[in-house]
């Protein structure tokens, strides 16, 4: 289906929704890098004006990536509640998001009507709004989680503590966490990126969390942002695990590049959840976006680079020649930090590690476990 709007003697034409929700989307670099970008500002307002006249039941029959192609769509589409979304079903996307700004959406109501807004949708909406409507609507959005605390509370913030050590150090480690908790942050988590991916240092960090948390009897939890196999392996040896992390994109082929699909993610939460160390709350899974990751070859590009953490809204199958840059994720940890160790001699400790996720090219440095000179070795696409 083409979408069109008009501007003067100008008329804008969209191919399909996929089209026209990467160019109604605000200016991205990464966007411009994938070619779908809007090539002008009227342009952009062209097609937030189509968007606008959108009915939100568009995005329930047109699919922005292939349902019989992506697993992520058809978990969109199959556990879409049609009775949750009915209020609002006769409603454009402009009309759409003036009712969210009205009185009449209310932290109750927009609870109800979750299970029937698809990330598109959510998506769609987003790029018809200022940053002064993205935090009033969000305001009225009230999601929380539990663990041994519980996140989201109204009038309340919560903030992730990352002790990192470029040697995985515990002193250096425990140091940071008590630094950190004497100022007040932690509640949320605390998360450490390690500068191993070696199973053996995460278990120890592990421990390490753990002692930690139940010595001082913190209300928190722990977090080794390990690849989720890693942290499958460890709960199978008994090693204490709170939150089971991830890094997770918007499509199978994006996810895949990460090396998970969605029976691991679920097996990974049955796994977590089998343990019980909550004590107010189950919520195990602790995902971030991999934002840029589809931006690499030989994935497909994902675009725009604003979409929502659960998905991303729409897919440009134009390779990509070159992967430029792209941010870290410590999930690729575990890919890069093995052609590393191939590349440095004995002796030689791993500090750290970046990379693109997609292609898991990158560079890592590596540093003597006697005091030399650190060596970098770069490994390109």
């Amino acid at each position: 289906m083409v979408y069109r709007h008009t501007i003067d003697a100008t008329t804008y034409a969209f191919p399909d929704l996929r089209d026209l929700l990467a160019k109604a989307t605000p200016p991205r670099s990464g966007d411009r890098l994938a070619g779908i970008a809007a090539a002008s500002a009227e342009q952009m307002i062209a097609a937030r004006m189509a968007l606008a006249d959108v009915p939100l039941g568009q995005f329930l029959q047109e699919a922005l990536i292939p349902y019989e192609t992506d697993e992520v769509t058809r978990l969109v589409i199959d556990s879409h509640d049609a009775r949750a979304f009915a209020p609002v079903a006769s409603l454009t996307v402009g009309a759409f998001r003036d009712w969210l700004l009205s009185d009449a959406a209310t932290p109750e109501i927009l609870r109800k009507l979750a299970p029937g807004i698809t990330p598109e949708m959510a998506a769609a909406v987003s790029k018809l709004m200022r940053n002064q409507d993205l935090i009033l609507a969000a305001r009225k959005c009230e999601v929380t989680t539990a663990f041994r605390n519980t996140i989201g509370l109204k009038g309340r913030m919560s903030t992730r503590l990352q002790p990192n050590h470029p040697f995985d150090d515990a002193r250096g480690i425990t140091a940071s966490i008590l630094d950190g908790i004497l100022l007040g942050a932690g509640d949320a988590c605390i998360g450490i990126n390690p500068a191993s991916d070696d199973p053996t240092v995460i278990a120890q960090l592990l421990r390490l969390l753990d002692e930690i948390i139940a010595r001082l009897k913190l209300p928190t939890q722990g977090c080794v942002l390990t690849h989720v196999t890693t942290t499958l392996s460890l709960i199978g040896q008994g090693v204490p695990v709170d939150l089971v992390f991830q890094s997770v994109a918007g499509t199978e082929a994006a996810n895949r590049s990460f090396g998970v699909d969605l029976d691991l993610l679920r097996e990974a939460q049955e796994a977590g959840r089998s343990q019980r160390r909550g004590t107010v709350g189950q919520n195990v899974m602790y995902f971030e976006t991999g934002q840029g990751s589809a931006l690499c070859p030989p994935m497909p590009i994902t675009a725009s680079t604003s979409r929502p953490a659960r998905r991303a809204p729409m897919r440009s199958h134009a390779p990509m020649p070159r992967c430029w840059s792209t941010a870290w994720s410590a999930s690729s940890a575990r890919n890069i930090s093995t052609t590393a160790r191939k590349s440095s001699g004995r002796g030689w400790r791993i500090i750290f590690a970046a990379s693109c996720s997609a292609c898991r090219s990158g560079s890592t440095s590596a540093t003597p476990t006697t005091p030399r000179q650190t060596r970098t070795t770069w490994i390109t696409c």
